[in-house]
């Protein structure tokens, strides 16, 4: 009724101001309306497939975890990966355009756009250290003609290869933790999910632009 009344009396100056208020007022009735499902179905006991968890963010999903003291926390999840020049100790490279997807999706289902970037480049890498949440079967399909090493479920036969390929695997941990320190990845500061893909978007480029100032100096 309200957001009817808006679109009545948007005339003249301050029109589309009023048409905006009305979208937005439309918007947040469905959420709100949605969030009463949600509580139908919550207490009949059925699953909710796509949960609302935010009418502030309506796009954030609850993300599994798996943590003692944080089973779920709320929002978006990144896939990142870091191109090296080598896998020695303190190697430093660039990171490709996060791969994301709203909800809480594993690590092969993101998988397909980090292969479609390093297409894109016209990058074949020869070894590849994987956390270990990724399927092993999809890794070696995704990089048939790589060493594929995934923490804790698949390594090269030679010990030295899986000691220095565990030891990169655990130094991207490190990368992480710095680019939430850093680089702001910790969490997003804009809205919904293109917000966070353009928040994450500028703290990767920020990362690059400082590793690439580092190997030129």
């Amino acid at each position: 009724m309200l957001a009817a009344h808006a679109r009545r009396r948007a005339r003249g100056r301050g029109a589309q101001a009023k048409l905006a208020a009305a979208r937005r007022l439309e918007q947040q009735a469905d959420l709100a309306e949605q969030v009463c499902r949600q509580i139908t179905q919550r207490l009949a006991g059925e699953r909710i497939t796509d949960r609302l968890v935010s009418l502030a963010d309506p796009d954030a999903r609850p993300i599994g975890k798996g943590k003692l003291g944080k089973h779920y926390e709320f929002g978006y999840v990144f896939q990142l990966a870091e191109l090296t020049p080598n896998t020695r100790r303190g190697a430093r490279g660039l990171i490709l355009p996060a791969a994301s997807q709203i909800g809480s999706p594993n690590e092969s289902e993101l998988l397909p756009a980090t292969i479609a970037e390093l297409d894109r480049l016209g990058l074949r890498p020869r070894e590849v250290a994987l956390d270990g949440g990724f399927p092993v079967e999809a890794a070696n399909r995704a990089f048939p003609d790589a060493q594929v090493f995934v923490a804790g479920r698949q390594h090269p036969p030679s010990r030295r290869s899986k000691k220095r390929l565990a030891s990169y695997r655990a130094g991207a941990e490190g990368r992480i933790s710095h680019l939430k320190r850093r680089y702001g990845l910790r969490r997003s500061r804009l809205k919904g999910h293109d917000g966070a893909r353009a928040w994450t978007g500028w703290g990767i480029l920020t990362y690059n632009l400082d590793t690439l100032t580092v190997q030129s100096a």
